[in-house]
């Protein structure tokens, strides 16, 4: 007769929570995982939460981090609302994160992080694994801590070196749970210590393979779980995040414009990975510049889009304040520049590693003067790729700067993402003005764009900078009439953009009781709850916005199709307020900010509150 452990109980999705101290390895255990399970066919999301402190006290609230995933046999849009397993590896994590996991869900505790001073620590009075107050979740109660140090005990580590390969053995673990492989992760450590500190190497692996081995053997559970492969289009896929999906498309757009990739930027959470991505990729060209601060950032890529180069500088809100006037200074100059802001909690430096919408009304109208630059929202990681590549075609076929939004929640996160054929992806026509006769910097093309000159070419010698321009000749002008027209040539150069928006594509309902309207990183959410509806028969329809500026032409016509339409944000209702004065309609305005994304479940119920209101 088999163990209990040895039956295996398929399941269909399952989210879990790995948490603890900020330098207990949850993101680097979490993101195993997530690893893991792409290769093993799954379909997933990512969420790690992590603290803004460099070192938090240890064992304090405020110093917990977290990773959760979610995985599946089908088709995922957001990390799940709340977690099946919670691995907590001390009391602090466990205060954090239990009020997010499932009733009747796996808790695995570190016992011998339940110490006294931790308990207190965490603000318990008692211990949360013997007073039955956990009664409602199934409750796994193992000293990972003791366990690791005894399976790592002949390497020869120092006890506090040991204890950091805890992390390794709670991985095990959970992979023996979920019928996972250690092969993927054992490469990783190899490739990772092996070279520099084997015995560190041999920590690791030995700490992995306990934890798995503990699972098989210990009988602590009735039975581990599997989760089958997910049924996705036929494809190379690679697991990516936000930041890498933007530098990836970045790059894609230096190939299909023929431009030479220029990114000016300052270290910034959570935009820094992007120049870290970049600074990689000089053998394809690409040069990166780490300025001084912000300012000198932005002033570089402007510098470079007036030598011809694809010019992009990466930043967040704060960066977005102090980088300003330049881009003023770019749209005064007509010159593309893309402009990355990846959105976090403000304002001030606010909550640096938490999520936000809260920019929308910065990127639109953050500068001095009259000054309109097209807007971009990615709305997944993976969708960071398309919309860095959309970016920089408006900014080269209009010759103006593009501010491209992203946000904490997508630069972080991860998904299965399709690598796309370059030979599939559309060119973006990039032509340098040569001709020498009848120029003048400032005529324009039928998309109202002025030519690009690069400097040095004989005989297309012009000035530029701040002070307004006359039309045509660009010299210094400070004739009333000719700033008035100026300022409106350029908000017809904006609007112009809208001539190449393709039509709007609406999910579910295309007309009827409530229309789902949202942008950027909450479209997982948006769009796990609509499925829900639409599944139940509800007249309720999608449109996730990537274009904000200007918006597509067909949105008002959309909007006017529904009762009502309900706008979620992370933010107080930006966008709800901008389609209110743009198209007279009382939107519905659902908001959020506490630096945590929508789950699905607060979809659903706002739209099932509007449906009430609409019988």
């Amino acid at each position: 007769m088999s163990k209990a452990s040895d039956a295996v109980e398929t399941v269909e999705t399952v989210a879990i929570r790995f948490a603890g101290d900020s330098g207990d390895g949850m993101q680097l255990t979490g993101t195993q995982f997530t690893q893991t399970s792409a290769l093993a066919g799954n379909d997933l999301a990512t969420f790690p939460d992590f603290p803004a402190e460099i070192r938090a006290p240890a064992g304090s609230l405020a110093g917990v981090s977290g990773f959760q995933l979610n995985f599946s046999s089908r088709e995922v849009f957001t990390h799940g609302d709340a977690p099946d397993v919670l691995v907590a590896m001390n009391p602090a994590a466990l205060r954090v994160n239990l009020p997010d996991l499932k009733p009747g869900g796996i808790l695995i505790a570190n016992t011998q992080a339940f110490s006294d001073k931790n308990l207190e620590r965490a603000g318990y009075s008692e211990n949360p694994l013997e007073d039955g107050s956990l009664s409602a979740y199934k409750v796994y109660p193992v000293d990972i801590t003791t366990m690791t140090l005894n399976a790592i005990a002949d390497v020869g580590l120092n006890q506090r070196a040991a204890v950091r390969s805890k992390n390794f053995f709670a991985l095990g673990l959970v992979y023996w749970l979920f019928n996972r492989d250690l092969a993927h992760t054992e490469r990783w450590i190899e490739a990772k210590f092996r070279a520099k500190t084997p015995e560190v190497a041999d920590a690791n692996l030995h700490a992995l393979r306990a934890g798995y081995n503990y699972g098989e053997t210990a009988e602590l559970f009735d039975h581990s779980y599997m989760v089958r492969k997910a049924s996705i289009p036929a494809g190379r896929y690679r697991n990516i995040t936000g930041n890498e999906a933007l530098g990836l498309g970045m790059l894609a757009a230096a190939e299909l414009s023929g431009l030479e990739l220029f990114l000016g930027s300052y270290p910034i959470t959570p935009a820094s990975d992007i120049l870290h991505f970049l600074s990689k990729q000089k053998h394809l060209g690409v040069k990166t510049f780490q300025a001084e601060d912000e300012i000198a950032a932005v002033a570089a890529a402007v510098g470079a889009a007036f030598a011809g180069g694809l010019a992009l500088t990466t930043t967040s809100g704060p960066g977005i304040a102090l980088k300003g006037e330049a881009m003023g200074l770019a749209m005064m100059l007509e010159l593309p520049l893309i402009v990355v802001n990846v959105q976090r909690g403000g304002p001030s430096t606010g909550l640096p590693t938490k999520t936000e919408q809260s920019d929308l009304l910065q990127a639109l109208f953050g500068r001095n003067g009259e000054c309109p630059m097209p807007v971009v929202a990615a709305m997944s990681p993976g969708d960071c790729f398309e919309t860095a590549i959309e970016a920089v075609r408006i900014a080269v076929r209009h010759m103006v700067p593009v501010v491209l939004l992203s946000d904490g929640y997508l630069a972080n996160g991860a998904e299965p993402w399709r690598v796309p054929e370059m030979s599939a992806l559309e060119p973006i026509p990039v032509e340098f003005h040569t001709q020498v006769e009848g120029f003048q910097p400032y005529n324009r093309d039928e998309n109202l764009a002025r030519p690009w000159a690069v400097p040095g070419t004989p005989g297309l010698e012009h000035r530029v900078g701040g002070l307004e321009k006359q039309d045509g000749t660009g010299n210094v002008s400070y004739d009333p009439a000719n700033h008035e027209h100026m300022i409106h040539v350029r908000q017809a150069k904006v609007d112009k953009v809208a001539d190449f928006i393709p039509p709007t594509q609406v999910f579910g309902a295309q007309e009827g009781d409530v229309l789902v309207l949202g942008w950027g990183g909450t479209y997982g959410a948006l769009h796990a709850g609509v499925s829900k509806l639409v599944d139940e028969g509800a007249a309720v329809g999608q449109v996730h916005l990537r274009h904000l500026n200007p918006f597509p032409k067909d949105l008002g016509d959309i909007m006017r199709r529904f009762r009502k339409v309900l706008v979620p944000e992370l933010n107080l209702g930006q966008l709800a307020m901008l389609l209110r004065a743009r198209y007279l309609i009382d939107v519905v305005s659902h908001t959020k900010v506490q630096g945590k994304p929508f789950k699905e479940s607060e979809i659903v119920q706002a739209v099932r509150a509007l449906l009430e209101g609409t019988r």
